[in-house]
Protein backbone atom coordinates (compact mmCIF):
# COMPACT_ATOMS: atom_id res chain seq x y z
CA UNK A 1 0.00 0.00 0.00
CA UNK A 2 1.37 3.54 -1.02
CA UNK A 3 0.90 6.61 0.75
CA UNK A 4 -0.07 10.20 -1.37
CA UNK A 5 -0.06 13.01 0.80
CA UNK A 6 -1.40 16.37 -0.82
CA UNK A 7 -1.90 19.65 1.10
CA UNK A 8 -3.68 22.38 0.35
CA UNK A 9 -6.58 20.66 -1.27
CA UNK A 10 -10.13 21.76 -0.42
CA UNK A 11 -12.46 19.78 1.75
CA UNK A 12 -13.69 16.67 0.20
CA UNK A 13 -16.44 14.30 0.74
CA UNK A 14 -14.64 10.92 -0.92
CA UNK A 15 -12.37 10.35 -3.99
CA UNK A 16 -13.62 8.24 -7.00
CA UNK A 17 -12.22 6.74 -9.87
CA UNK A 18 -11.29 3.31 -11.50
CA UNK A 19 -8.68 2.91 -10.05
CA UNK A 20 -9.92 2.90 -6.78
CA UNK A 21 -8.46 3.89 -3.34
CA UNK A 22 -8.97 5.59 -0.10
CA UNK A 23 -8.81 9.19 1.09
CA UNK A 24 -9.26 11.02 4.48
CA UNK A 25 -8.58 14.71 5.52
CA UNK A 26 -7.18 16.40 8.52
CA UNK A 27 -6.73 19.74 9.35
CA UNK A 28 -6.26 20.51 5.33
CA UNK A 29 -4.20 17.25 4.38
CA UNK A 30 -5.49 14.69 2.73
CA UNK A 31 -3.91 11.28 2.76
CA UNK A 32 -4.57 9.03 -0.16
CA UNK A 33 -4.11 5.02 0.40
CA UNK A 34 -3.86 3.05 -3.04
CA UNK A 35 -2.56 -0.01 -4.16
CA UNK A 36 0.50 0.32 -6.20
CA UNK A 37 -0.67 -1.62 -8.23
CA UNK A 38 -3.21 1.29 -8.88
CA UNK A 39 -0.88 3.64 -9.00
CA UNK A 40 0.62 1.90 -12.37
CA UNK A 41 -3.24 1.75 -13.44
CA UNK A 42 -3.67 5.57 -13.21
CA UNK A 43 -0.46 6.25 -15.07
CA UNK A 44 -0.81 4.07 -17.80
CA UNK A 45 -4.25 4.37 -18.65
CA UNK A 46 -4.92 6.81 -21.93
CA UNK A 47 -1.52 7.19 -22.55
CA UNK A 48 -1.78 6.74 -26.44
CA UNK A 49 -3.72 9.97 -27.68
CA UNK A 50 -5.44 9.78 -31.07
CA UNK A 51 -3.78 10.94 -34.29
CA UNK A 52 -4.86 11.82 -37.72
CA UNK A 53 -4.71 8.94 -40.29
CA UNK A 54 -1.41 8.67 -42.16
CA UNK A 55 0.72 5.98 -43.83
CA UNK A 56 3.70 4.75 -41.53
CA UNK A 57 5.65 2.56 -43.59
CA UNK A 58 5.89 0.08 -46.61
CA UNK A 59 8.29 -2.59 -48.11
CA UNK A 60 7.68 -5.55 -50.32
CA UNK A 61 5.97 -6.90 -47.35
CA UNK A 62 3.67 -4.98 -45.74
CA UNK A 63 2.16 -1.27 -45.75
CA UNK A 64 1.33 -0.10 -42.27
CA UNK A 65 -1.19 2.58 -41.78
CA UNK A 66 -2.36 4.30 -38.82
CA UNK A 67 -6.61 4.97 -39.46
CA UNK A 68 -8.50 7.51 -37.28
CA UNK A 69 -11.64 6.42 -36.98
CA UNK A 70 -14.44 9.49 -35.63
CA UNK A 71 -16.91 9.40 -34.04
CA UNK A 72 -20.39 9.05 -35.37
CA UNK A 73 -19.20 9.25 -38.86
CA UNK A 74 -20.66 6.80 -41.44
CA UNK A 75 -17.62 5.27 -43.94
CA UNK A 76 -17.94 4.84 -47.58
CA UNK A 77 -18.28 1.29 -48.37
CA UNK A 78 -14.89 -0.01 -50.07
CA UNK A 79 -13.20 -3.50 -49.36
CA UNK A 80 -9.71 -4.74 -48.02
CA UNK A 81 -7.87 -7.31 -51.08
CA UNK A 82 -5.36 -8.57 -48.71
CA UNK A 83 -5.32 -10.28 -45.08
CA UNK A 84 -4.48 -7.42 -42.47
CA UNK A 85 -3.42 -7.40 -38.53
CA UNK A 86 -5.35 -5.09 -36.67
CA UNK A 87 -3.88 -3.57 -33.67
CA UNK A 88 -6.64 -1.10 -31.67
CA UNK A 89 -5.20 1.79 -29.93
CA UNK A 90 -8.12 3.08 -28.11
CA UNK A 91 -11.31 1.36 -27.09
CA UNK A 92 -14.45 1.88 -28.98
CA UNK A 93 -17.38 0.05 -30.37
CA UNK A 94 -18.32 -0.27 -34.42
CA UNK A 95 -20.92 -1.40 -36.35
CA UNK A 96 -20.32 -3.28 -40.14
CA UNK A 97 -22.87 -2.52 -42.65
CA UNK A 98 -22.25 -4.99 -45.84
CA UNK A 99 -23.38 -5.62 -49.56
CA UNK A 100 -22.94 -9.51 -49.72
CA UNK A 101 -26.08 -9.98 -47.50
CA UNK A 102 -24.73 -10.32 -44.36
CA UNK A 103 -26.64 -8.89 -40.88
CA UNK A 104 -25.07 -5.12 -39.43
CA UNK A 105 -22.85 -6.27 -36.96
CA UNK A 106 -21.88 -4.68 -33.79
CA UNK A 107 -18.00 -4.63 -32.35
CA UNK A 108 -16.67 -3.78 -28.84
CA UNK A 109 -12.71 -3.04 -29.19
CA UNK A 110 -10.85 -3.32 -26.35
CA UNK A 111 -7.77 -1.18 -25.95
CA UNK A 112 -4.82 -3.08 -27.20
CA UNK A 113 -6.79 -5.40 -28.94
CA UNK A 114 -5.61 -7.96 -31.87
CA UNK A 115 -7.24 -9.13 -34.32
CA UNK A 116 -6.87 -11.11 -37.63
CA UNK A 117 -8.73 -9.31 -40.30
CA UNK A 118 -9.05 -11.58 -43.79
CA UNK A 119 -9.85 -9.83 -46.76
CA UNK A 120 -13.34 -8.82 -46.93
CA UNK A 121 -15.89 -7.76 -49.59
CA UNK A 122 -17.75 -4.10 -49.56
CA UNK A 123 -18.82 -3.04 -46.25
CA UNK A 124 -19.28 0.90 -44.40
CA UNK A 125 -17.96 1.19 -41.00
CA UNK A 126 -19.43 3.59 -38.20
CA UNK A 127 -18.09 4.17 -35.15
CA UNK A 128 -20.74 4.49 -32.18
CA UNK A 129 -19.19 5.03 -29.15
CA UNK A 130 -18.60 9.15 -28.62
CA UNK A 131 -14.90 9.01 -28.91
CA UNK A 132 -12.39 8.48 -31.80
CA UNK A 133 -10.23 5.54 -31.95
CA UNK A 134 -6.70 4.39 -33.65
CA UNK A 135 -5.70 1.67 -35.58
CA UNK A 136 -2.64 0.32 -36.58
CA UNK A 137 -3.11 -1.64 -39.86
CA UNK A 138 -0.23 -4.07 -40.72
CA UNK A 139 -1.61 -4.74 -44.81
CA UNK A 140 0.44 -8.75 -45.64
CA UNK A 141 1.64 -7.70 -49.20
CA UNK A 142 2.75 -11.43 -49.70
CA UNK A 143 1.20 -14.91 -49.30
CA UNK A 144 2.13 -17.16 -46.58
CA UNK A 145 4.78 -19.68 -46.57
CA UNK A 146 4.48 -20.85 -43.38
CA UNK A 147 7.88 -20.61 -42.07
CA UNK A 148 8.25 -22.63 -39.06
CA UNK A 149 10.69 -21.23 -36.38
CA UNK A 150 12.73 -23.91 -35.30
CA UNK A 151 15.49 -21.77 -33.25
CA UNK A 152 16.00 -22.85 -29.73
CA UNK A 153 16.37 -19.05 -28.90
CA UNK A 154 12.75 -18.53 -30.23
CA UNK A 155 11.73 -15.91 -27.36
CA UNK A 156 8.44 -17.62 -26.57
CA UNK A 157 10.29 -20.34 -25.58
CA UNK A 158 13.15 -18.95 -23.76
CA UNK A 159 10.75 -16.50 -21.95
CA UNK A 160 7.22 -18.01 -21.75
CA UNK A 161 6.02 -15.61 -18.97
CA UNK A 162 6.90 -12.52 -20.76
CA UNK A 163 6.25 -13.69 -24.73
CA UNK A 164 2.44 -14.98 -25.31
CA UNK A 165 1.23 -16.11 -28.75
CA UNK A 166 -2.09 -13.95 -29.30
CA UNK A 167 -2.87 -16.77 -32.97
CA UNK A 168 -0.69 -18.08 -35.63
CA UNK A 169 -1.10 -19.00 -39.11
CA UNK A 170 0.13 -19.48 -42.62
CA UNK A 171 1.04 -15.70 -43.05
CA UNK A 172 1.79 -14.86 -39.47
CA UNK A 173 3.03 -15.20 -35.48
CA UNK A 174 1.54 -12.45 -33.72
CA UNK A 175 3.19 -11.86 -30.35
CA UNK A 176 1.90 -9.93 -27.32
CA UNK A 177 5.18 -8.86 -24.94
CA UNK A 178 5.16 -7.74 -21.62
CA UNK A 179 8.11 -6.93 -19.45
CA UNK A 180 7.40 -5.51 -16.07
CA UNK A 181 9.96 -2.21 -14.55
CA UNK A 182 13.34 -3.05 -14.97
CA UNK A 183 12.78 -6.50 -16.32
CA UNK A 184 15.27 -8.29 -17.67
CA UNK A 185 14.71 -10.86 -21.07
CA UNK A 186 17.40 -13.49 -21.54
CA UNK A 187 18.91 -13.72 -24.87
CA UNK A 188 16.53 -14.96 -27.50
CA UNK A 189 16.65 -14.91 -31.36
CA UNK A 190 13.97 -13.29 -33.70
CA UNK A 191 14.22 -15.24 -36.75
CA UNK A 192 12.00 -13.71 -38.61
CA UNK A 193 11.25 -10.03 -40.35
CA UNK A 194 8.42 -8.20 -38.15
CA UNK A 195 6.06 -5.43 -37.70
CA UNK A 196 6.36 -4.08 -33.65
CA UNK A 197 3.37 -1.87 -32.36
CA UNK A 198 4.32 -0.05 -29.17
CA UNK A 199 1.35 0.15 -26.99
CA UNK A 200 3.47 2.17 -24.22
CA UNK A 201 6.61 3.81 -24.13
CA UNK A 202 10.00 1.93 -24.34
CA UNK A 203 12.85 2.50 -22.58
CA UNK A 204 15.66 -0.04 -22.73
CA UNK A 205 18.92 -1.34 -23.27
CA UNK A 206 20.33 -4.04 -25.52
CA UNK A 207 23.00 -6.13 -25.99
CA UNK A 208 23.43 -8.29 -29.11
CA UNK A 209 25.19 -11.69 -29.33
CA UNK A 210 28.26 -9.86 -30.02
CA UNK A 211 28.43 -8.13 -27.17
CA UNK A 212 27.60 -4.41 -28.97
CA UNK A 213 25.20 -2.38 -26.74
CA UNK A 214 22.52 -0.02 -27.48
CA UNK A 215 19.52 1.53 -26.53
CA UNK A 216 16.15 1.20 -27.54
CA UNK A 217 13.21 4.53 -27.07
CA UNK A 218 9.98 4.84 -28.70
CA UNK A 219 6.47 6.17 -28.00
CA UNK A 220 3.41 4.57 -26.90
CA UNK A 221 1.61 4.44 -30.49
CA UNK A 222 4.46 3.95 -33.13
CA UNK A 223 4.93 0.94 -35.46
CA UNK A 224 8.69 -0.14 -36.10
CA UNK A 225 9.74 -2.84 -39.28
CA UNK A 226 12.66 -5.07 -37.75
CA UNK A 227 14.51 -7.74 -39.18
CA UNK A 228 15.66 -10.66 -37.40
CA UNK A 229 18.40 -10.22 -34.56
CA UNK A 230 19.62 -11.63 -31.40
CA UNK A 231 19.96 -10.03 -28.43
CA UNK A 232 18.90 -9.61 -24.25
CA UNK A 233 16.66 -6.61 -23.37
CA UNK A 234 16.50 -4.23 -20.21
CA UNK A 235 13.35 -2.41 -19.25
CA UNK A 236 14.92 1.01 -17.96
CA UNK A 237 12.02 2.36 -16.76
CA UNK A 238 10.13 1.74 -13.43
CA UNK A 239 6.89 1.09 -15.47
CA UNK A 240 5.23 -2.01 -17.56
CA UNK A 241 6.20 -2.34 -21.04
CA UNK A 242 4.12 -3.46 -23.45
CA UNK A 243 4.31 -4.15 -27.32
CA UNK A 244 2.57 -6.63 -30.09
CA UNK A 245 4.93 -8.36 -32.69
CA UNK A 246 3.56 -9.03 -35.86
CA UNK A 247 6.05 -12.16 -37.31
CA UNK A 248 6.11 -12.55 -40.94
CA UNK A 249 6.22 -16.10 -42.25
CA UNK A 250 6.53 -15.02 -45.83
Amino acid sequence: MTSLILRGMPLLAGLGGSCGGKAAIVSGVMKIQVHAAALICCATLGAITTEPSAPLFENDQVKVVRALEKAHVKGKFHEHKVNRVMIYLQSGQQRFEYQDGRKPAVFDWKEGQVEWSPADGMHSPEVLSDNPFDIVEVELKTPGAGKTITSKLDPVKRDPKRYKVEFENDQVRVLRVKIEGHGVVPMHEHSLNRVTVYLTDQDFSTKDSTGKTGTAKHKAGEALWGTPTTHTETNLSDQPFEVVVVELKS
